[in-house]
């Protein structure tokens, strides 16, 4: 049987271009890149060179690239760094309801050491308004931190917005410092992050056809980042530890695949699933925004359909798909972020979310629109033959 694999949020294949290009950094670049004999030189020329493609591809500088093991790593420097760094007695955070889990816990994280956290919250479509910021800025707010987009819902921040709330906080002479968690948003969406306003922005390598174990943090020149990794001072002094050069790398050569002729397929092929599935189950809702979403994502709530039991039927049928965040896989609460959005908890658990990426195919598509519906249908009717039986006292 066949496999078909719709989880792309969650994590990506790695690209054939890809693993040459790190199976080649692994081969030739093996030596320190601190090091100055010729062998840690040519591994230093092979981290800068992919420090200069990640550079370009986000529209900073290289100096300004700061190599991590992650999203959740880059996330967490980014917060704890700055706010610890800055070493004000009380200072405020801001942050939102919807943040993936390496920001939301590295706030709490912050919170338990005296730290104010103020969580806003967002609208139906899962986006919080510019308004909503600005009126939470207090005398003692040090840092905005809002994702660029959503993992579970695909909806987009209109960073640039809330970046001009920040700004406005700026000129009444607050120092004050706004940062997004890109992962989700990179290499899908357009992203520039002098255009977009933020001062600290994280990416991943797998969520765009590379390894696990990879991620960039960019520091806008100026930024006072504090490192929360100590050992030597690798990345000008903001993340210890000999540098991963094969996943750097590997990061680098993923970017340059990433483009938006194929994001606008991918939003094709969404569309046209959703017009499928949307016909043939027409109490089926789309989660998320109607046009600031991401290309590949839909996250649909099917009604009377428990998500687990649609992912686990969609597995033994050949296609990988998600009943949430993979970070929260095993979790029998429902998800935060539907919970957030105004979703029921009985809604929120009867969600899926269907992530497309490199790979997937118009065909492909079809045949998981056809197995998603007639999935429903089956457990529509499994679930009504229970309770009848049930009722009957059998």
């Amino acid at each position: 049987m066949p496999r078909y694999y719709f989880d792309h949020n969650a994590t990506t294949p790695v690209a054939p271009e890809v693993l040459d290009a790190m199976t080649d950094a692994l081969r030739l670049g093996y030596g320190n890149a601190s090091s100055i004999h010729r062998e840690g030189q040519q591994a230093r020329q092979m981290l800068e060179g992919a420090r200069r493609t990640v550079a370009a591809k986000l529209g900073g500088n290289p100096a300004e690239i700061v190599f991590t093991g992650g999203g959740t790593e880059s996330n967490n420097l980014a917060i704890l760094g700055l706010v610890r760094g800055l070493g004000v007695p009380r200072p405020h955070l801001i942050t939102t309801a919807v943040e993936h889990p390496s920001v939301l816990e590295a706030c709490r994280q912050l919170e338990r050491e005296g730290v104010l956290l103020t969580v806003i919250p967002v609208d139906a479509t899962g986006r919080v308004s510019a308004d909503a910021v600005r009126a939470a800025i207090l005398a003692e707010t040090v840092l905005v931190t809002v994702m660029h987009a959503n993992n579970e819902v695909g909806t987009l921040q209109s960073l640039a917005e809330i970046a001009a709330a920040v700004d406005q906080a700026r000129e009444r002479g607050q120092p004050i410092w706004f940062h997004s968690d890109g992962v989700q948003a990179f290499g899908k969406a357009p992203v520039d992050v002098v255009a977009l306003g933020v001062d600290l922005y994280s990416v991943s390598s797998h969520k765009i056809n590379a390894p696990k174990g990879t991620g960039a943090l960019w520091v806008r020149k100026g930024v006072p980042l504090r490192g929360i990794v100590f050992g030597g001072r690798h990345e000008r002094e903001r993340r210890a530890g000999t540098e991963n050069v094969a996943g750097a790398v590997a990061l680098a050569r993923a970017t340059e695949l990433t483009g938006f002729g194929d994001s606008r397929h991918l939003a094709e092929l969404r569309d046209l699933f959703e017009a499928i599935v949307l016909a043939e189950l027409p109490e089926a809702q789309v989660n998320g925004h109607t046009t600031q979403r991401l290309p590949n994502v839909s996250n649909l709530l099917l009604p009377g359909v428990a998500g687990e039991s649609m992912v686990i039927a969609l597995d033994l049928k050949g296609f990988a798909v998600s009943s949430g965040a993979a970070c929260s896989s095993g979790s029998i609460e429902p998800s935060p972020v539907l919970l957030a959005m105004g979703r029921s908890h009985d809604d929120a658990r009867s969600c899926v979310r269907f992530s497309l990426g490199r790979g997937n195919d118009e065909s492909q598509v079809l045949a998981l629109a056809e197995a998603v519906i007639a999935s429903a249908k089956q457990l529509r009717a499994t679930q009504k033959s229970r309770k009848a039986a049930e009722y009957a006292g059998v």
